[in-house]
């Protein structure tokens, strides 16, 4: 990984040149990096053809190529839906010398305008619309559960179960934090609700960001159990829920082997297990009752990345409010911190790490800020909205940038 300055060739007819202005970073980019040429996404020649990396983020259109006049227009802002359909499973972030979200400005290809991925936002704030792909991936994967009609009939309903027990396995991440968001907030939402970590002070932390009595307002009861010295889990859950009760809804956030065997264990009658981590070893795998596949219909279902209907209701969930997004950034940076900080983000606190590409600034976690580390005025604005990173301080930043 290295930052660099360099050229964009000239825009074809069939393409479009934009601004980006916010990126956030994704794990899934230091797995990229990990696998180098070996990840399904990279291409083969990357190490001669460099790819710009950076698959969540937000920016404006400066030019329409010819081909384009009729549905985008200069000026428009937007979001990308990396999932281009590209049969390589190429995705911007990922495959493209001149398409990812750690740059200043990229140009589009064509493919991407083709399959409708290039996707208008007009949210408050540039850095709400990085976190509308991450988002995207918590409602197509509530989206991607279904459950039996009835006992009696082979249809399927998709989605999870409204009014039914859910739980969000090693949930004390951003991922995590935006299914439990959306849990307490969304349309259809569990009657019960139970988050596990193995980290107190990260269950501390989701716990602040989402009350239990937030979530009872909503109509959700709200557990949070640390699993760190249970041998099973399974158990202890289930016995959280109303007696003879197993979950209708399981989310597992952490490619462990253990925590998605006891995952099973956790199901009820008609129960789904969403695999939702993404795991690195291609061989990763988990003993599961298939008793209960056969006996109480327990289902298993996965999904890496959401698809454009998900991303357009993620842009609508932050649009509107619903799901309040900025609670999960923990951390705002400049270009030239992307290659240091996405090499540490195994290390680094939970939350959203936001690249704010045309500015040169250290990386701030928002205590640093509330502390004065940027200053009184980014302070306060900071403090205004509870400690977390906002529209206002967002523009102030933006509009004062050479100070940092």
């Amino acid at each position: 990984m290295r930052l660099e300055r360099f050229e964009l060739p000239d825009m074809r007819d069939d393409e479009i040149l934009a601004e980006v202005m916010t990126d956030s970073l994704c794990m899934s980019t230091l797995k990229a990096v990990d696998n180098g040429a070996d990840h399904k996404k990279v291409p083969d020649d990357v190490a001669t053809h460099p790819v710009i990396l950076g698959h969540e983020f937000c920016g404006r259109i400066l030019k329409v190529g010819a081909a384009w006049k009729d549905k985008y227009q200069e000026g428009e802002r937007f979001v990308i839906q990396p999932n281009i359909g590209d049969p390589r499973s190429y995705a911007p972030g990922y495959s493209f010398p001149y398409s990812g979200g750690d740059a200043t400005k990229i140009l589009f290809h064509a493919q991407v305008m083709k399959n409708g991925s290039l996707l208008p936002y007009a949210g408050k704030a540039w850095f709400e619309g990085s976190l509308v792909e991450p988002l995207s991936c918590v409602t197509g994967a509530f989206h991607t559960n279904y459950h039996l009609r009835n006992q009696y009939s082979h249809e399927h309903v998709m989605g999870i179960r409204k009014h039914g027990n859910m739980a969000l396995l090693g949930a004390t991440g951003p991922m995590g934090f935006l299914a439990i968001d959306l849990a307490i907030h969304g349309d259809k939402r569990p009657r019960h609700l139970v988050v596990t970590g193995h980290t107190q002070e990260k269950l501390d932390l989701t716990r602040r960001l989402y009350p239990e009595a937030e979530a009872a307002a909503y109509g959700v009861e709200l557990h949070y159990v640390n699993t760190r010295d249970m041998d099973d889990f399974s158990a202890p859950l289930k016995a959280l829920l109303p007696e003879g009760e197993g979950f209708d809804d399981v989310f597992v956030f952490v490619a462990n082997k253990a925590m998605s065997t006891q995952a099973v264990r956790c199901l009820g009658k008609d129960g789904c297990l969403n695999f939702f981590a993404g795991p690195l070893d291609k061989e990763f795998s988990a003993e599961m009752n298939f008793f209960d596949v056969h006996y109480n219909t327990t289902h298993l279902v996965g999904n890496s990345g959401g698809n454009t209907d998900d991303m357009k209701e993620a842009i609508s969930l932050i649009e509107r409010g619903t799901v309040q997004a900025n609670k999960i950034v923990s951390h705002i940076m400049g270009l030239d911190q992307v290659v240091d900080s996405t090499l540490q983000l195994r290390s680094l606190p939970a939350g959203k790490k936001v690249v704010y590409t045309h500015l040169d600034m250290p990386l701030y976690s928002m205590e640093e800020i509330m502390n004065g580390a940027m200053g009184p005025k980014l302070a306060a604005l900071v403090e205004q909205h509870d400690g977390f990173w906002n529209a206002d301080a967002e523009a102030y930043l933006l509009a004062h940038h050479k100070e940092y």
